[in-house]
């Protein structure tokens, strides 16, 4: 990790004002209440140095037992190079599976198809393509991907022209991992309701990941992890 990179996610500590000896969740969340002026979603202990988790909203906050020191960043497990905050706040961010209109995304199904996720995806990113080549090793998979033209002028075309073509699933692949792109076709591709999902679920950045537990993945990450993932839910 570069330090420019170490700087961004080092704590930033405020000193609050005032404290006691002895929290709990209840008096945890009073305390932070008053100091911030807002209503506090949720308290629960970090389960690292004694710290409490506190939720504001989509955000994750952490306080000592006084609360008398917050921390605004993320916690890293250093032995193991886990984002202890961004894991936490993907399964705050989970959704309903169910409710995804998979009628929308290009279904790919490889083996048995049993072990079911969904992507949102922008052709001209380059974190999806990496996405999908460590994908393409993955067996007994039903990949439901959501085609977000967000980063590039031709992103729409590209999405479009996919959507369009005969075998939706090879065309997306052959984009991907092959760089080929695919004839323009002319038909109504759903890419308005893609991007009104993609804002009903903030999404910002390509590629997110929803597992069929619900739970939200942000960025690519490697196929290994997401086996794990998987692996999980059986």
């Amino acid at each position: 990790m570069s330090a420019r990179a170490l700087a961004r996610t080092c704590f930033a500590l405020v000193l609050l004002a005032g404290g006691f000896a002895h929290a709990d969740e209840a008096s945890v969340r009073k305390a932070f209440e008053n100091w911030a002026g807002m209503k506090v979603d949720g308290v629960r202990k970090a389960g690292v140095l004694g710290l409490y988790e506190v939720q504001i909203g989509s955000q994750v906050y952490y306080t000592d037992e006084k609360v008398a020191t917050m921390i605004d960043g993320s916690l890293i497990d250093m032995k193991s190079r886990k984002n202890i905050t961004q894991e936490r706040l993907n399964k705050l961010s989970a959704i309903k599976f169910s409710d995804l209109p998979l009628e929308f995304a290009v279904k790919t199904v490889r083996g048995s198809g049993k072990r079911v996720f969904a992507t949102f995806e922008d052709p001209n990113c380059g974190y999806c393509k990496k996405l999908q080549k460590d994908m393409a090793e993955m067996d007994n998979v039903t990949i439901y991907t959501f085609l977000l033209p967000i980063l590039a002028a031709d992103s729409a075309t590209k999405s479009r022209a996919v959507w369009c073509a005969a075998d939706r699933a090879k065309a997306w692949s052959d984009l991907m991992v092959k760089d080929i792109v695919p004839a323009a076709g002319k038909c109504d591709a759903p890419l308005e309701q893609v991007q009104a999902l993609a804002h009903k679920y903030g999404i910002r950045g390509t590629p997110t990941i929803f597992l069929s537990s619900g739970e939200r993945i942000s960025g690519a990450v490697p196929a290994a992890q997401l086996e794990q993932k998987l692996a999980q839910l059986q």
